[in-house]
């Protein structure tokens, strides 16, 4: 009985998006405002902690989200943004907050500094900085600092796997805590040597380009990973995917893959909200994943409603899913 409602809502948003769009890139990241609309997110979630500063800075800020039934500690998702390392907001992806909250996670979302700002690693730093936070004080915000994971898109993936496989950067800001898993979505994991201005700019002066590249990285202690992406993503090649797969694979690692047939890079991410969540089960492969690592020991407790793909095909949306993409430079070929 929801279909016709929900197919003049996609229609407004489709229409939203490509005034956005129209609009040029000086506002792409606008695009994910549709997404964040009060009636395009998960309903019983509460966002119960907003701006708070793990350290002094205009880009050290954090959100917290969490069911609004709490009772026992949750598990904790730390998730990243993408944005090339060059762009990105913690408020952009509010809907991810709510989606991951809605499936009875506590998440945090931290804004990192970005290039030009910064270059490698100082994003990684600002991570691991928050993830101290995390440590310290989500214990307050009904989170068991215990049962930890994390979870990223795109130039965030590689910030959490970068996290994940480098115990240094953890280590330099006292977090102790265990990751007991990943999940890395649309993310750039062997792109060396830089081809494009979008990573030249954030790892051309690195010391040690090698260094930089998860793929180089894997050890026999790496966490439990999983690794997806969209089979069409022209802005990181799902050869990252396979490539990093095959490594972990070979060290004994667990990794679980999953490849959305058709679906490009800005998708996927998109696709953890309630309103495109039809369209692949993101947030369901993630919840599924962190749960056989001890995300919810007595099972998971919520669940987060998908509403039923509409009858009709909307038009533009193709050409605007085209759009979106195109909006980010390569990373990878």
């Amino acid at each position: 009985m929801f279909r016709f409602p929900l197919l003049n809502f996609l229609r407004g948003v489709v229409v939203m998006l490509a005034l956005l769009l129209a609009s040029g890139p000086a506002l792409a990241l606008s695009i994910m405002d549709p997404f964040n609309l009060p009636g395009a997110m998960d309903g019983g979630t509460a966002k119960v902690g907003d701006g708070i500063a793990y350290a002094d800075g205009p880009r050290f800020k954090l959100d917290v989200y969490a069911p609004e039934a709490r009772g026992a500690p949750a598990p904790v998702v730390f998730f990243i943004y993408g944005g090339g390392w060059s762009h990105g907001d913690r408020g952009d992806y509010q809907f991810v907050g709510r989606a991951l909250a809605a499936r009875g996670f506590v998440a945090v979302i931290a804004d990192y500094r970005l290039v030009p700002e910064v270059k490698y690693p100082d994003f990684l730093d600002d991570n691991a900085n928050a993830l101290r936070w995390v440590q310290d004080n989500i214990a307050s915000y009904g989170g068991d600092p215990e049962r930890l994971f994390l979870a990223g898109h795109s130039a965030g993936a590689y910030n959490a796997v970068m996290l994940a496989l480098d115990p240094s950067f953890l280590k330099d800001y006292g977090v102790t805590m265990p990751i007991r898993a990943v999940a890395a979505l649309s993310g750039p994991f062997d792109f060396y040597p830089f081809e494009y201005d979008e990573v030249r700019n954030a790892f051309g002066s690195a010391s040690n380009p090698e260094g930089t590249q998860p793929i180089n990285l894997v050890t026999s202690d790496a966490p439990p990973m999983f690794l997806a992406t969209g089979t069409g993503d022209p802005i990181v090649r799902m050869q990252n995917t396979e490539h990093l797969a095959r490594a972990l694979q070979a060290r004994g690692t667990w990794v679980t893959t999953k490849f959305y047939e058709g679906f490009g890079h800005m998708e996927v991410v998109m696709a953890m909200g309630s309103l495109w969540r039809w369209r692949m089960p993101v947030l369901d492969d993630v919840t599924l994943f962190f749960n056989q690592f001890g995300a919810f020991p007595s099972g998971v407790p919520y669940i987060a409603v998908a509403p039923q793909p509409p009858d009709e095909v909307i038009e533009p949306m193709d050409d605007i899913i085209a759009q979106m993409d195109a909006l980010f430079q390569p990373v990878s070929k």
